[in-house]
């Protein structure tokens, strides 16, 4: 059964263990207005501290993903305390936009990103934040930072691009600003899989719904895995994994895996 509930720019669902977080502003294609990041810091705290979410989806409403930044609401009067734009803008990230990003990476379950349409801008760092990257087909990638505004791509945007299609490719689209089709991003390895537009919510519910059957500790065990892996040499990366199965083999969802294995059936992990 689901449930749901709308809260200004933001909807909420439950599909059983699964959340379903969509940004709700589809007349304006969705941009990370602060009362969006905000919601979506109270909503994953929220969802923290209830304890009964396994897998998030991460998804717009309409027919966009996240367009970025709301470009409308910067500018204006200078600050009372002289601040710049720019000091102004980064003290808004430090303060908001990349605890949002941090936000994502650290929660305790896995989470899918459902790319419905166009995520430009920050909001490609939004969606590549997730662990699994799911776009429809009319969906693309767009990075106007640098040939439209002279900025570099943010909330962790050239950290996720350079570790998943390399640096020639993250470089190449970060200034040129071509748009990167989802077939053509599924192609480089940015994302999971590229699905037809009506099948996208059904595919992405139905990773959810697997992530959500694996042990409670996969999402942070897994990204920490392939973070240090990126990070370190071979000997040391063995070493981290040696060290991590020092402590996993000893834990219950172990044990369970074995004993599944042995009754040919499939684990089931407590909560």
């Amino acid at each position: 059964m689901t449930e749901s509930s709308s809260e200004s720019s933001l909807l909420y669902e439950r599909d059983g263990d699964v959340a379903i977080l969509s940004l709700h502003v589809p007349t304006r294609l969705n941009p990370l207005t602060k009362d969006i990041q905000h919601g979506l810091r109270e909503h994953l705290a929220r969802m923290c501290d209830e304890g009964t979410v396994r897998a998030l989806v991460l998804t717009g409403s309409g027919k966009a993903f996240c367009v970025g930044a709301d470009l409308s609401s910067m500018g204006g009067a200078a600050a009372d305390d002289g601040a710049s734009l720019g000091q102004r803008t980064a003290d808004g990230m430090a303060e908001l936009s990349n605890r949002l990003i941090a936000d994502i990476r650290a929660l305790p379950f896995p989470v899918v990103s459902a790319v419905n349409g166009p995520a430009a801008g920050a909001g490609v760092g939004l969606a590549l934040s997730a662990d699994v990257v799911v776009a429809a087909r009319s969906a693309y990638f767009y990075l106007p930072f640098m040939p439209r505004l002279g900025i570099v791509p943010d909330l962790g945007t050239t950290w996720f691009l350079e570790r998943s299609i390399g640096r020639a490719r993250s470089v190449a689209l970060s200034l040129l600003g071509d748009r990167l089709s989802a077939e053509q991003a599924a192609q480089w390895g940015l994302i999971w899989a590229c699905v037809d537009d009506a099948v996208l919510r059904q595919e992405a519910l139905a990773i959810a719904q697997r992530l959500a059957r694996l042990p409670a500790h996969a999402a942070h065990e897994i990204r920490h895995a392939y973070e240090s892996a990126g990070r370190v040499p071979l000997q040391e990366q063995l070493h981290y994994e040696a060290e991590r199965q020092r402590e996993l083999i000893d834990r219950p969802e172990f044990g369970e895996g074995v004993k599944a294995f042995r009754e040919k059936r499939e684990p089931v992990f407590g909560r």
